[in-house]
């Protein structure tokens, strides 16, 4: 679907670091807290961060004529799918546990889903409603009614636009920006893509056009009006600045998969360095946390030949583990077909997939365990080792700043089986541990099962089903005290 390049320019560097104090999830500031460690995330990446597993939505002229690019040059006319339902797509995304839902406004191909007001070149001019139609707005009010959040996909590259390469382009990029961010309500993100230039159609020009990814954009003048008119939307793009892409297009994060990155390193911008992508970089200068996209599908649009190819769920669900699983968020594509709905292949696996997450982390072990931590933080405010089993983001359990590798100890007081072991870092308080291990108690003494390094938002641990009455944590490295919000053992169906 898409060759990024990454490209992160010095001037971002004052949006990544907007925010370093100590702030909770709901903005709360705990007495006595330890020092926030290293860069931290702000206010509405902390946001982005909650949502963890949303959707993408590839719809354009290409679901109709079957390519995953257009050149450009697509009629409008082509634009016509037969049964419409964006309720059908919404209640499908909520059934599978999304959060939100990113639609392709205009793609490469520089179609608009929305009648703008700037360009033919739209469903304003197709046959779908006669051309009353507006597929970001029913999204987007489908979006609302299911409780998910909406988002928006803006290519930067339009390979039907005249001006494409030339400085109006610009303009008209920025208008379309400004319809999008006023007219739809609140967005949770502004997606705008890493394709720059190439072929294309350039109002009947047919030729090649190449820009300058690092200048031609002017991304901090752009970014600026989603700052003004969308405060809370996190931003993708070749230059961040909110979030990163993840290096692949397979939904697989590092392991490791630290949420920052060095933004000092030689060559890391202008230029476009793809170096630290996939595990991201410790110690970093910049929250800049991963997101894993990825289609249900092998094309990122719909394509009538892979009907029979759509994921399983125990592969969506290996992407799952690998991906939130690791601290990123998952941004699953699920493309409507040409009746503009979701096809019942992906349906099915979509709800097989949900059923099986759903029994896993319906029961939470840890509630009702007997907590027993080798050191809690002195002080006014609550950092007991029972936070961890709450279910409560904002509290946590921390120790004096001395006590940097901790211990702690569930007892079930009954013998249990699991397999799948849930951790949480306090993010306000930044990334903190960097190394853990997870034990048994089996036949008198402790057993490691399990160790890692980056914990981060989610960190979950899955293994053969063990059977024990006591599972421990032990954070085996840390430059200072940790702060772990959750600790949850569950066991696979």
């Amino acid at each position: 679907m898409k060759q990024r390049h990454l490209v992160l320019w010095a001037t971002a560097i004052a949006l990544f670091l907007s925010s370093t104090g100590c702030i909770s999830l709901n903005g709360a500031e705990a007495t006595d807290a330890p020092v926030p460690f290293g860069p931290v995330p702000t206010e509405r990446q902390l946001r982005w961060h909650a949502m963890e597993f949303y959707g993408f939505l590839h719809f354009t002229v290409n679901t109709f004529t079957d390519k995953e690019w257009g050149y450009g040059d697509e009629s409008p006319r082509v634009f016509n799918p037969t049964a419409f339902d964006a309720d059908q797509i919404a209640e499908t995304a909520r059934e599978a546990g999304m959060t939100g839902l990113i639609l392709t406004a205009k793609h490469h191909d520089g179609f608009c889903l929305w009648p703008s007001r700037f360009t033919e070149h739209s469903v304003r001019n197709s046959p779908w409603k006669e051309g009353r139609g507006d597929v970001v707005r029913e999204i987007g009010e489908a979006c609302r009614r299911q409780n998910l959040r909406f988002g928006v996909y803006l290519s930067p590259w339009d390979r039907n636009h005249a001006g494409y390469a030339r400085p109006e382009y610009i303009g008209y990029y920025r208008n379309q920006l400004r319809e999008l961010l006023t007219g739809y309500g609140e967005l949770f993100t502004v997606w705008f893509d890493g394709a720059n230039g190439g072929d294309g159609y350039y109002g009947g020009a047919r030729e090649r056009r190449q820009i300058d990814n690092r200048t031609y954009y002017d991304w901090p003048n752009t970014w600026a009006i989603v700052r003004e008119l969308q405060p809370f939307a996190c931003m993708f793009s070749d230059a961040g600045p909110d979030f990163r892409w993840i290096g692949n297009e397979r939904g697989i994060a590092g392991d490791p998969c630290w949420s920052t990155l060095d933004m000092t390193k030689p060559n890391r911008y202008p230029g476009g360095s793809s170096e630290g992508l996939n595990s991201g970089e410790r110690p970093g200068t910049a929250w800049l946390p991963g997101e894993c996209d990825v289609s249900i599908r092998p094309g990122w649009f719909y394509h009538p030949a892979e009907d029979s190819k759509v994921k399983t769920h125990a592969e969506l669900l290996d992407i799952y583990y690998k991906s939130v699983g690791r601290g990123a968020c998952l941004n699953l594509n699920l493309p409507p077909d040409r009746r503009g709905r979701i096809h019942e292949n992906d349906v099915a696996s979509l709800r097989e997939f949900r059923r099986i997450l759903d029994a896993t982390f319906a029961t939470d072990l840890a509630r009702g365990a007997q907590l027993t931590a080798s050191g809690t933080r002195a002080g006014k405010g609550s950092f007991a080792a029972e936070n961890v089993s709450d279910g409560n983001r904002d509290t946590y359990w921390t120790t004096d700043d001395a006590a940097a590798t901790p211990e702690l100890v569930l007892d079930l007081g009954r013998p249990a089986r699991l397999n799948v072991v849930s951790l949480r870092e306090f993010l306000p308080l930044g990334q903190r541990v960097e190394a853990f291990a997870l034990d048994v108690w089996r036949d008198g003494a402790w057993h490691e099962f399990a160790r890692g390094t980056s914990i981060g938002n989610r960190r979950l641990i899955r293994t053969a089903p063990l059977t024990t009455d006591k599972v421990r944590l032990r954070i085996t490295q840390a430059p200072v005290c940790p702060a772990i919000s959750e600790v949850g053992l569950f066991l696979e169906p």
